[in-house]
């Protein structure tokens, strides 16, 4: 089954993922219809899982192919590489220093939600990006368990995101209609950005390991920045971590003996 995967174009593939993303977002926004609180902890330890996986995901899918492909193709390592990678982390740095100057409330107001909103959003396109890197990658030789574990990855952690929008609105007196629909637009970008991201990888091969390196260095800065303090904030730290290790260790596993 997998061999016949190889043969579907990379872009149709970074669509379907693209879209498994968008569509978690859209479960999680789904919560605002059946329970008026979620389990935080419960919603941790995914948080936990999935910046476990996508770390992991960053090195095996997107940071080690970038080095080989420059090395391949006796690129500069250091403009290559660790340009990219750099340049993928102030993507994101910059576009929330842009949000944290708009936030001067620290109340979940209607002002904050909107402000959540956006900053999913934002951080929803590298991760697009990248879902579509790793399938864009394939055409050159890439792992296909590697992006379809990048993919599951990035789903898991936006079921937890799109919840973290529907309920602080329903909160602030949307109806749950409304609540949901809003949770569910942010996610949009995920499918855009993925195709996007393919197309740059198989239309312009030549920067292939810039774009894994920036998509790498977006989606690692993402993870430090978002989803592993939000996990940390759990009373039981210690499970967190051990839950972030399994995450990393299930991605690791899948690459190297299905990779």
């Amino acid at each position: 089954m997998l061999k016949d995967l190889y043969q579907i174009n990379p872009i149709f593939l970074s669509c379907i993922g693209g879209v498994i993303t968008f569509l978690f977002t859209a479960f999680g926004s789904a919560i605002v219809f059946f329970i008026k609180k979620t389990n935080k902890r419960f919603m941790n330890g995914l948080l936990s899982i999935s910046a476990g996986i996508m770390l992991s995901a960053s090195f095996f899918s997107l940071i080690n192919p970038s080095i080989e492909i420059c090395y391949k193709l006796k690129q500069n390592f250091f403009l290559t590489v660790i340009a990219g990678f750099i340049i993928g982390s102030f993507f994101v740095f910059f576009g929330n220093k842009i949000f944290d100057k708009i936030n001067t409330d620290d109340k979940f107001n209607l002002k904050r939600c909107i402000l959540l909103f956006t900053s999913i959003t934002l951080h929803n396109i590298p991760e697009g990006l990248a879902v579509g890197v790793a399938f864009g990658n394939i055409h050159y030789g890439g792992s296909l368990i590697s992006a379809l574990s990048l993919t599951i990855g990035i789903a898991i952690q936006n079921f937890p995101e799109g919840s973290a929008i529907s309920l602080p609105l329903r909160r602030e007196g949307f109806s749950r209609s409304k609540s949901f629909l809003i949770g569910v637009l942010s996610g949009l970008v995920e499918p855009i950005s993925a195709i996007l991201g393919s197309l740059l990888v198989l239309k312009i091969n030549h920067i292939l390991s810039f774009i894994l390196a920036f998509a790498a260095g977006a989606m690692i800065f993402v993870t430090i920045l978002e989803l592993i303090p939000e996990s940390q904030s759990d009373e039981k730290k210690d499970l967190m971590a051990l839950l972030l290790i399994i995450g990393f260790s299930t991605m690791m596993i899948l690459d190297v003996l299905l990779g």
